[in-house]
């Protein structure tokens, strides 16, 4: 039986999805082929009919949770174009923190094992997250202080990615709920205080562990 070119589209979004809840639910190590193909409710037919490898799925789900987040972000900046970044770092530091681990963000959830992974993983997740960063950057808004210092918006977006991630991921690990939710209202106060909101001297200014 032949299927169609949309339906074969279809079979492999599928699997792309569920590889990403699967790698960040176990890790690149804990996840095996029957473990993806399980997820995806596909055979292991039809998963290396799209894949050569678990290492190529892998790439690609990373690419795609990665691309995720841009577009995302994106999204956020046409709609709420003056206060993109509160509704953001909230999100990202309360629902991205407290969901399950397998809806998590892409960034602090799959970079631990892309620093283990082979050469062209590491250029494809580098050349995204530059797409990355240039999208948080190009909505930043002034930030006297930084520009005093002569930090670009290019450079506050990389500390801001790296804060919210790292963020996440001590939120995460800690076992105390009550330590967790501090540590995320820290990361977004400063934060938004990077990004030159005001708002963030305010500790409940965010949505943050809500």
């Amino acid at each position: 039986m032949r299927y169609s070119a949309e339906h074969k589209r279809e079979t492999k979004a599928k699997v792309i999805a569920a590889a990403g809840r699967v790698f960040r639910e176990a890790g690149y190590g804990g996840a095996g082929i029957d473990a993806l193909t399980k997820a995806a409710g596909v055979t292991n037919g039809a998963f290396y009919g799209h894949f050569k490898s678990k290492s190529e799925a892998f790439r690609t789900a990373v690419l795609f949770g990665l691309g995720e987040l841009r577009q995302a972000i994106g999204a956020l900046k046409a709609s709420e174009p003056r206060g993109w970044m509160t509704t953001f770092v909230g999100f990202y530091l309360g629902y991205k923190r407290t969901c399950d681990l397998g809806e998590s963000c892409a960034l602090p959830s799959l970079s631990p094992d892309v620093m283990r992974a082979d050469e062209e993983t590491r250029n494809a997740y580098t050349a995204e997250l530059k797409r990355l960063v240039e999208e948080v950057a190009t909505g930043l808004t002034g930030n006297s202080h930084a520009e005093a210092h002569g930090t670009s918006r290019e450079d506050r977006a990389i500390v801001l990615l790296a804060m919210l991630s790292g963020g996440v991921t001590l939120a995460r690990a800690v076992s105390d709920p009550v330590l967790s939710e501090r540590i995320a209202q820290l990361v977004a106060q400063a934060a938004l205080r990077w990004t030159g909101e005001g708002a963030a001297d305010d500790p409940h200014s965010t949505s943050a562990g809500r």
